[in-house]
Parts: structure tokens; C-alpha cells; sequence
């Protein structure tokens, strides 16, 4: 195998390398990290040939600049950046071969939050605990556990690709800073009242600017218990909403914390958590009730999204 790099020039305001994340290690206090958007995580990977678990570069926001130091295929999937490769566009969506030298950017942002880069062979950084997933505050994974800085240089496959381009259709975006999203009754739903739960599915909540890859703090009328006692602290995973005492509802994203002792009123379905992802400070949520078959249905229908464009881009 022959090892070429890809160069950070310009990291952008919040760049890491992810993988699906790292489980198995939840039950002695080791955080699951991973994509944001795991769909679009899958659907960069799976337009350069490689395998779901394969780390990408998670963008956030403000795109980097990057030279690539080897001869390999490129795919960006997610939100919609103005991307160039040697000034030329890159449409988002599209595989595309890349010569040793050539650069990338990450312009201006028209929709949605966070983008995918993905590299034929994938970004080899070191596995720890066996992913190479970035977690923050763990400072665990990527490079030394923390987002792209200018310099960093990141190992990738020299792999030269004989498919011709590949296509497929992304997410469908949030819109106007507005996502309406999923939810099915959290294991403690009947630990508030009535009012409570019908503000969840009935008001937009603002995700605040206390926010980042562990959880959106989601402002809104505060959400009342019925219930005085203490919850002894759980496992949690993505898409919980939490609430603490003073009634703001917290919906744990990614880097979240392994076990949680706040009362979790309702979970978002699977198949919306692309979505959330995809969200940033200032916009909204709208919460809509599912029940439990419905949110069954919701996950096979975007499975189903994947594999569709799994037989597009491999006819191509």
C-alpha cells in the first residue's frame, strides 16, 4: 500500500476526523464519538468505493482548504458548500479523482450544518480503543484527539481509481433554519406532566448558543415534572432529551456522555438524527410524536435511501 497525505491548510471552524465511533467501551465510561450525520457519513464513503466505517472528515460550518499529496478519489456528501478543487466547482454528491498537489476548499455555506469528505481508503490515523473517531472532550482519536489545526497532515491510500464518476442523492436539508423531528416517549415520559408533554410536540424550541457535539441545549418553555425524586444515573444514547431540573431540555448528539441521571422525556427516531446533525446554533426543532412501529418504518425507509443509491452510484 502505497501512503500519500492529505494537508490541512486552513481548518475551518470545527474539522475532525470521524468513524461510526467506538463501541463496546460505553460500560467503563469510554464515549461512542462518531458522525453527526452517520447518513451522509455513509453515502460520502460509499461514492469513493468505501466501506461505511471508513473515516471521513466532519466539517462544521466554516470549510477548510486542504492539499492532496496523492493520487485517490474524493467525495463531499451533507451540507451544501460552495466546493472547489483547483478552483474549479465540486458538486456536492459527486466522486471525483484527485491528483498529488491539488487543492481543495470549502467555501461559503448555502445549507445545512456539517459535510463529509471522504478519500478512497479512508483517513488512516491512529485507531485508539479500535476507532479513529474524534471525541472532544475525551481528547481521544484523529489527531491527538482534537479538531484539524493548518499543518496537520493526514495519512490516506494512494489509490488510484478506474470508476468513472459516481452520483447520489443526499439528505434532504432542513430548511430556513426549521427541522421537524421524531419523537417517540423517553423511558421516564411519565415523570411530567400532562402540559409537559404536549409542549414537546406543540412549540418550536431554539437551539442555543450553549451547544456543541455532545448536546443542543434547546430553548423554550421550561418542561414541568410531576415527579420530586431523583433518577439514579442510566445509559444514554443519541437522540435522548434530557431534562434537568429547571425544565430546558438537552438533546444529546454524538460526543455525548456515556450514562445520564436527567429524566429523558422522549428519544428522536434514528432515522431523523441526520437531520438534527444538521442543525446549528439559532435554528429550530419542532418535535412531532411516532410511535414505536412508525419510527421501525421511518429507519427501513432510509436504509433503504442508502441502498438505492448504492445501486445508482455502482451502475454509474
Amino acid at each position: 500500500m502505497s501512503l500519500g497525505a492529505l494537508e490541512v491548510l486552513k481548518p475551518g471552524l470545527l474539522t475532525t476526523v470521524q468513524d461510526l465511533g467506538r463501541y463496546g467501551y460505553q460500560a467503563v465510561g469510554v464515549p461512542v464519538a462518531g458522525p453527526m450525520d452517520a447518513f451522509s457519513h455513509r453515502l460520502a464513503n460509499q461514492l469513493v468505493g468505501n466501506d461505511a466505517g471508513a473515516a471521513t472528515l466532519e466539517v462544521t460550518l466554516i470549510g477548510p482548504e486542504f492539499l492532496v499529496d496523492a493520487d485517490t478519489t474524493l467525495a463531499i456528501v451533507g451540507a451544501q458548500f460552495e466546493v472547489t478543487c483547483e478552483g474549479r466547482p465540486l458538486p456536492i454528491g459527486v466522486s471525483c479523482a484527485v491528483r498529488p498537489g491539488q487543492r481543495g476548499k470549502c467555501g461559503r455555506l448555502v445549507q445545512g450544518a456539517r459535510s463529509y469528505v471522504a478519500v478512497a481508503g479512508g483517513i488512516l490515523t491512529t485507531c485508539e480503543l479500535g476507532s479513529r473517531a474524534t471525541h472532544l472532550v475525551g481528547q481521544m482519536g484523529g489527531v491527538d484527539g482534537r479538531a484539524l489545526r493548518a499543518g496537520d497532515r493526514l495519512p490516506v491510500e494512494s489509490r488510484p481509481s478506474p470508476r468513472p464518476v459516481r452520483k447520489a442523492v443526499g439528505l434532504t436539508l432542513p430548511t430556513g433554519g426549521r427541522a421537524r423531528l421524531r419523537v417517540v416517549p423517553g423511558p421516564q415520559a411519565d415523570w411530567f406532566r400532562a402540559e409537559a408533554m404536549k409542549l414537546v410536540t406543540s412549540v418550536s424550541f431554539r437551539i442555543s448558543p450553549r451547544t456543541n457535539r455532545m448536546g443542543y441545549r434547546l430553548e423554550g418553555p421550561p418542561l414541568t415534572r410531576a415527579h420530586d425524586g431523583e433518577l439514579i444515573s442510566e445509559p444514554v444514547g443519541m437522540g435522548a432529551i434530557q431534562v434537568p431540573g429547571a425544565g430546558e431540555p438537552i438533546l444529546l448528539m454524538a460526543d455525548r456522555q456515556t450514562a445520564g441521571g436527567y429524566p429523558k422525556i422522549g428519544y428522536v427516531i434514528s432515522a431523523d438524527l441526520p437531520l438534527a446533525g444538521q442543525l446549528a446554533p439559532g435554528d429550530f426543532i419542532e418535535f412531532m410524536p411516532c410511535s414505536r412501529p412508525e419510527a421501525v418504518s421511518a429507519l427501513i425507509a432510509r436504509e433503504r435511501q442508502l441502498l438505492r443509491s448504492a445501486a445508482v452510484t455502482g451502475a454509474s
